[in-house]
């Protein structure tokens, strides 16, 4: 007796169904798949055969899941939800390898939204209804539109339905804290500075400006040893600052606000205007080795 359900109407060819999981009418999963425990698969939901579903993953109805797909455990997929798996498809002529698509770890995915080849989906991110998905999504994001762009972050904990975090004007979260810096007008125009160590923590080896930053950015990264200082010098966007556990969203949107950020607290810049022009000050010279750039090793760090 098979060790999990399958529907009368179902077409299971996999020798690999985790214990408990559930397969519904009209469902057809192909012998190479994998699948793991306590997972729902629902009716008329197609997996390919170079497919990994991890553990206690919903896939609703009318979903197809191609080959190089790695779902990991506890992802939710909407209804009619499409993935792909080759960037120009041609009739009858495949392109090999395929690009790998990875849902990561507690992340969700709406109705009718839409991913496309060789994306990672963050872990506990979030992909709204209709989104049409182009670019990988990081940790906890939530995107949304065609194209799909970050509009916010996940909250943290375990609640079965996190809220968005609020984003904040000031903030004292995980050693980072918003800093009010002098503003003088006249009749010549305003003026804001900043001084060390008066406003600022630490002494600027180099800085760096950010424009034209595109809306589907989504690289965050965190640093061993430097000491960072946001001012947002025109128009407006928010930053986000995850310590592994918590987050929190802060908006710059002004030049006499300076955001100071420690060693070890990953940023993402997200939600820029169209005019936005962010300068960064720096507590050290460049250093590539400085950087942790991959979310994942950031945790293990932070743990």
């Amino acid at each position: 007796m098979d060790p999990f359900f399958r529907h009368p109407n179902a077409l299971v060819e996999s020798a690999t169904i985790g214990a408990r999981t559930r397969i519904w009418a009209f469902a057809h999963v192909l012998p190479g798949a994998r699948v793991g425990e306590d997972c729902n698969l629902c009716d008329h939901v197609f997996i390919e055969n170079d497919v990994v579903i991890g553990d206690r993953v919903t896939v609703k109805c009318g979903v197809q899941i191609w080959d190089g797909t790695t779902i990991e455990a506890d992802v939710f997929i909407g209804p009619n939800a499409t993935f792909t798996n080759d960037p120009f498809p041609r009739s009858r002529k495949p392109r090999a390898p395929m690009p790998r698509t990875i849902v990561k770890a507690g992340a969700s995915i709406g109705a009718n939204a839409t991913i496309l080849p060789g994306l990672t989906i963050g872990a506990g991110a979030m992909v709204g209804s209709g989104a049409v998905v182009t670019h990988s999504v990081p940790a906890h994001a939530i995107v949304t539109g065609n194209p799909a762009r970050i509009t916010g972050y996940t909250g943290s904990g375990d609640a079965p339905h996190p809220s968005a975090v609020p984003v904040r004007a000031v903030t004292t979260f995980a050693g980072a804290r918003t800093i009010a810096l002098p503003r003088i007008d006249d009749s010549r125009g305003s003026l804001s500075y900043a001084e060390a160590p008066t406003h600022l923590p630490f002494t600027p080896q180099r800085y760096f400006v950010m424009w034209d930053v595109p809306a589907h950015v989504s690289a965050g990264r965190a640093h061993h040893t430097l000491h960072q200082f946001f001012v947002c010098l025109k128009g407006s966007c928010r930053l986000m600052l995850d310590d592994g556990v918590a987050r929190e969203a802060v908006l710059l949107d002004s030049p006499t606000l300076g955001l100071y950020v420690p060693p070890l607290l990953w940023t993402s810049h997200y939600h820029s205007t169209p005019e936005t022009l962010l300068m960064v000050l720096g507590s050290n010279p460049y250093d590539e080795d400085d950087y942790i750039r991959d979310y994942d090793e950031y945790l293990k760090l932070r743990a």
